[in-house]
């Protein structure tokens, strides 16, 4: 007979294993969101892809009748130069920093061309359109208004795009998925258009795009631009590609032997179609910047598959199904398709552009600045390998961001705002003097030494953050009246939305600025180095964050704050929500942070600007109040049927990761309670599992 004693040991070891066996269903967590559509969503397709390679697809599964894009984190090309014009040519204006003349890259009007062709390139390169030719029996082509009965669902769980029609009166089932690690594509066709001739596949390749901001990135009328060349024959053909100085592949196999024709060669050599030979049509298209004609078929479906089971079983999660308050099943839809799409775009080996592999924003170049709010959720979900890929940028650009600095009279590095693959600035006012990116790498490095605290670890970073602690060090001036150092114009600040020649001590920034260099101080006792002098000097003579009328204001001095200045980013807040508060003081901050819920202008904000708030409200225990602004309803944080933040910004997705990360795994100092940002009124009854703490 079983004792009371045996009992209860069984019962405490059941529900140990039971912790370690994980608390939520994942798979039933996931897919009770995958997508599904009935019609078709031309500014915001579906897609597939791993971080490194997308394919963007319309209503049938593949780029029919809209030339989506297909991308690649390494494709970059650059436009030929201005004639008679070299780089070096360019003279960027002269300002006077602190007595001292110094020139900053800044479009000049003098060299409109070559500023012109700075801002431009490089730029991202669409890797080729892959579509359905899908004709009439009399050889008519279809238009997409003739398509019926038109489905299309993502199963979140696999990664898999399948898509049905009718055309002609026959069914049409498209297959459609990306390699988790490789530039590869899987398409699968089912149809018995297939042996009556009236589908085959569109394949075509445009030219390069320098146009900013255009949806679908392609120049497919510069057919003399660029070179197509199509090798091979049975199962494999190679395409190679040449437009400029940028070259590559794609590798086309089947399981079948593959017949291909020219449309019209003569008028467009890019241009032709492959004629699959029974009504079940397979291909595998591979992307590559060296030659492969070694390839052959593999399914992609079974590694996709795989490859995404992996992730959503790898990291943290967080299941809302017990909850009672109406709004958490929106709440996990929008938490769950963010995983998906940050995965897709923004887990490369390259920093992501804001729209990500979608769009082509800011001709395609990625944002210092926005590299956490791109990356950081990764560490926070313990998914710390999606985000460590990006973060190679830093050692990458930290030879020329040394020399950045140095050419403007600084020490240290000076990272970026605004680039492609190169370290070559975009000339513009905001990039030459933004400066809340600056200790961006020391944050990073931060969450990495907290994963990962091993000599590693700090041999991996360490030139990278003492070279931007010694920026850091140097870009403050000392006042000989007041004894504090100040961050002097010309700057511009979070919001970008004051005078950068009059803004100065920005809350944000000099909040910022503390993190950085006491992080950087702490590296160095973890090196057994000696302190830095000249860094613990402007630590402790740093200028106090500006305070107006008992509530911090976004810069000192500023005028008319509460009625001209409260739109953007309100990075006076951001101070002890997405920082941990260097040199806050939480009463103040509590005061401002109410200031900003009664004044603030949210119609002239941008997607992460609601989980700052609700960041910030989390560190004041207002729980009710961050899951308010998570979910309040405006249009610049809105989230479609896709999942996609407004109009595709995904730092609006990353931040809300980053926000939910905060208030299910907590930060330093937090309640020890579970997920102890979120309120504990009975109706949120979360289940979380591994989550990291922020800072």
């Amino acid at each position: 007979m079983m004792t009371k004693s045996t009992y209860l040991l069984i019962v405490f070891f059941a529900l140990h294993l039971a912790c370690f066996a994980g608390k939520i269903d994942r798979k039933a967590l996931v897919q009770r969101h995958n997508l599904t559509i009935q019609e078709n969503n031309p500014k915001k397709p579906m897609q597939v892809g791993n971080g490194e390679f997308a394919y963007n697809v319309d209503i049938t599964g593949m780029q029919t009748f809209s030339a989506h894009n297909t991308m690649a984190r390494w494709a970059w090309h650059s436009m030929p130069l201005p004639e008679g014009v070299k780089v070096e040519d360019f003279k960027g204006p002269v300002y006077t920093v602190n007595g001292r003349p110094v020139a900053f890259d800044i479009d000049n009007p003098q060299q409109p061309e070559l500023s012109k062709w700075l801002a431009a390139n490089p730029q991202p390169v669409n890797v080729g359109r892959i579509g359905l030719h899908l004709t009439h029996a009399d050889g008519s082509l279809a238009d997409i208004s003739e398509l019926k009965n038109t489905t299309q669902t993502l199963d979140l769980w696999t990664g898999i795009i399948t898509s049905s029609f009718v055309f002609d009166n026959y069914n049409v089932t498209v297959k459609t998925a990306s390699h988790p690690k490789n530039n590869e594509l899987g398409i699968e066709i089912n149809s018995p258009l297939i042996s009556k001739k009236q589908l085959k596949i569109l394949v075509e390749f445009p030219y390069a795009d320098d146009r900013e901001g255009a949806d679908f990135i392609g120049d497919y009328n510069g057919i003399q631009k660029h070179s197509t060349v199509i090798k091979g024959n049975g199962q494999n053909l190679l395409v190679e590609r040449k437009m400029d100085d940028f070259n590559y592949f794609v590798s086309i196999a089947s399981p079948n032997s593959i017949e291909y024709e020219y449309i019209d060669a003569t008028k467009n050599p890019h241009k032709f179609l492959i004629k699959p030979e029974s009504n079940q049509a397979q291909f595998t298209f591979t992307f590559s910047k060296e030659p492969d004609n070694t390839q052959v078929f593999k399914s992609v479906f079974t590694a996709s598959a795989q490859g995404w089971k992996e992730y959503w079983l790898s990291g943290a999660a967080i299941d809302f199904s017990q909850c009672t308050d109406s709004r958490a099943f929106e709440l996990e839809r929008r938490v769950v398709l963010s995983q998906y799409h940050m995965k897709v775009n923004n887990s490369g080996s390259l920093p992501p552009p804001e729209s990500g592999f979608l769009k082509n924003n800011w001709h395609g170049k990625f944002h210092f600045e926005m590299i956490w709010w791109h990356g950081a959720h990764f560490a926070f979900w313990n998914r710390w390998n999606e985000l460590d890929k990006m973060l190679n940028v830093y050692q990458k650009f930290l030879p020329t961001s040394i020399e950045r600095a140095k050419k403007q009279g600084y020490s240290g590095a000076r990272w970026p705002k605004a680039t492609g693959n190169i370290d070559r600035e975009w000339p513009h006012v905001i990039h030459a003097f933004l400066i809340w990116q600056q200790p961006h790498p020391i944050y990073f490095a931060e969450l990495d030494y907290r994963l990962h605290p091993t000599p590693q670890t700090l041999d991996k970073w360490k030139d990278v953050v003492f070279a931007t602690a010694d920026f850091l060090a140097s870009y403050p001036v000392l006042d000989s009246i007041s004894g504090y150092y100040n961050l002097n114009p010309p700057l511009f600040i979070m919001s970008e939305n004051t005078d950068h020649n009059t803004t100065k001590n920005p809350a944000f920034e000099l909040s910022y600025w503390r993190f950085g260099l006491r992080t950087a101080m702490e590296w160095r006792k973890r090196l057994q180095l000696p302190e830095s002098k000249s860094w613990n000097s402007v630590l402790k003579k740093l200028a106090p964050l500006p305070i107006e009328d008992s509530k911090y204001v976004t810069y000192e001095g500023i005028k008319d704050m509460w009625t001209k200045y409260n739109f953007e980013h309100p990075g006076l807040i951001a101070t002890y929500g997405m920082l941990p508060g260097d040199g806050v003081d939480t009463a103040i901050l509590r005061s401002t942070f109410n200031e900003v819920l009664k004044t603030w202008n949210f119609d002239r904000t941008w997607g992460w600007d609601f989980p700052v708030v609700a960041m910030t409200a989390a560190r004041l225990n207002m729980p009710e109040k961050a899951v308010d602004m998570l979910l309040y309803p405006n249009e610049q944080f809105s989230f479609d049927v896709m999942g996609y933040n407004s109009w595709v910004y995904f730092p609006g997705n990353g931040g809300l990761l980053i926000a939910v990360a905060m208030m299910a795994g907590g930060w330093d100092g937090c309640p020890d309670t579970n997920a102890p940002g979120f309120p504990k009124n009975g109706k949120w009854n979360v289940v979380v599992e591994g989550f990291n703490k922020l800072p």
